[in-house]
């Protein structure tokens, strides 16, 4: 009986209208990105300290600089060994009872009582506007930041079985446009929203849509081409992911307001609608069930393996790429250095799956990237180079294992339950990504290297369980629950 790859090889395995197809749904992978890890600008939290209403008045009446009221506002704390300026406590002075003057700020604070900000936060941001310092998301409501990328994710885990079984039910083309619409329409309402809480709802929507859209078109394109071609569309679709991540610092280095690097980001979903009505391929397939992810052995084996993966991979890469947010240094260079690797990597998974495999190279990943997380965690920041280049091989390994879990996850099942199957393992990716922010700002409070140590543990499991799964090189899709049952029959 004919395959349906065999039909393929009649029709066209790379055809015009195939190449359109890709070339639209490349360019959908760009602003994915932005999306993803838009919060390392968006959500960028600067220097700040306690804003002192009555110090800020005698600044601007005497010229003085930031640091000179700075100095008057805030304590200084032992952090972990470290004198610094505490940006959550002030002074609690009557300056008007002291003998503070526009040519003299010396006074003796010593015995001076203290307590929480009172009238805000000052920040040291050169004109910028962040989700933070419009909404004074630190101190005690820094946790807000991180529930924004969060708040994402959840909308990422709900749309990934939402748009995954409208899908395989209605067909690819559907559950593309309806995601195009619903971003375009989600990303506009979140830039103007004017309160915290209306704009993590409208962020879960935006997470909803975004998810559904990318992973069918990756899904659509694995199916619509020849078997020769399936991983290199497949990787060259997620390196566009990664162009994305070369853009979004020039953007935001540019654009000073979160808001307006929102609309930025939306904007192409506004100018690609009109071309979606190109995307002609329908499913015609039988009903797919959640139940037949665990209905038989392999099935089971591969759905949890992949499901760790996912979430492996959503962790360890959302994690190193906030950290380039809290890590010091120049954000903007660093984001665009630590991006720059994840191009080598798809070069890498293009010259080793067809020569090697699958396996080795997915394990192989995984297991880099942890070495590198937890070698970085030791190296002294006085090795800045030394330390920049092992994290940059971290980032490269996990970039690697993400491209490949993607790839692999829809060599594993069968035709008519592929969309869901792949929509449903990375819903562990989505729960990755609810548990990275919490997992990275809020250790790092402890040990800032403490989540690179947690990075590299679930990483080397990860790979280990790779080695489990079975070498897909060469090997048809499978349409059939048998076919992945029994592989050599």
């Amino acid at each position: 009986m004919a395959t349906f790859d065999d039909l393929l090889e009649e029709a066209g395995t790379f055809g015009r209208c195939q190449k359109r197809i890709f070339a639209l749904l490349c360019l959908l992978s760009i602003p994915v990105s932005a999306v993803y890890v838009g919060i390392v600008f968006q959500g960028f939290t600067p220097d700040h300290w306690c804003r002192d209403a009555a110090v800020v008045e005698r600044r601007q009446a005497c010229s003085w600089s930031l640091s000179d009221s700075r100095r008057l506002t805030a304590l200084v704390v032992n952090n972990s060994g470290v004198l610094q300026q505490s940006s959550c406590e002030q002074y609690e002075v009557d300056w008007n009872n002291t003998r503070l003057t526009c040519d003299s700020q010396e006074l003796n604070l010593t015995n001076v009582p203290v307590t929480a900000c009172k009238d805000g936060w000052e920040y040291q941001y050169e004109g910028r506007k962040s989700l933070v310092t419009e909404f004074n998301l630190v101190c005690s409501d820094a946790w807000l930041v991180d529930m924004y990328q969060s708040i994402l994710n959840v909308g990422f885990l709900i749309g990934s079985f939402a748009f995954g079984y409208l899908a395989d039910r209605f067909g690819r083309r559907v559950s593309i446009m309806m995601s195009n619409i619903l971003n375009l329409i989600a990303g506009i309402v979140l830039a103007v929203v004017p309160n915290y809480i209306s704009i993590l709802v409208v962020r879960c929507i935006f997470g909803f849509g975004v998810k559904g859209g990318w992973m069918n078109g990756y899904v659509l394109l694995t199916e619509m081409v020849g078997a020769e071609y399936r991983r290199t569309v497949g990787i060259v679709y997620q390196m566009f992911f990664s162009v994305g991540n070369l853009i979004l610092p020039l953007l935001a280095y540019y654009i000073t307001d979160w808001r307006w690097l929102q609309v930025v980001i939306t904007a192409p979903y506004l100018f690609f609608l009109p071309y979606y009505c190109c995307l002609v391929i329908n499913g015609d397939s039988p009903s797919a069930s959640l139940l037949d992810l665990f209905r038989t052995p392999n099935m089971r084996k591969h759905t949890f393996i992949l499901m760790f993966n996912w979430f492996t991979s959503a962790v360890v890469y959302q994690g190193l790429i906030m950290r380039v947010g809290i890590a010091g240094g120049n954000v903007y260079i660093d984001f665009l250095i630590s991006g720059l690797v994840e191009f080598p990597a798809a070069f890498l998974i293009l010259i080793t799956i067809e020569r090697i495999g699958r396996r080795l190279p997915f394990a192989a990943a995984n297991i880099v990237a942890g070495a590198a997380c937890v070698i970085t965690a030791f190296i002294p920041d006085s090795m800045f180079w030394f330390k920049t280049v092992v994290a940059c091989i971290g980032r490269l390994g996990i970039t690697m294992a993400f491209e490949m879990v993607v790839f692999v996850n829809t060599e594993l099942y069968p035709t008519f339950i592929r969309n869901l199957g792949v929509s449903v393992c990375s819903t562990l990716c989505d729960i990755g990504g609810i548990v990275s922010p919490f997992l990275l700002y809020r250790l790092a409070f402890i040990w800032l290297e403490l989540p690179l140590i947690i990075f590299g543990v679930v990483a080397f499991v990860a790979g280990g369980l790779v080695l489990l799964l079975p070498e897909t090189r060469g090997v048809p899709l499978p349409e059939t629950l048998d076919d992945i049952e029994f592989p050599n029959r």
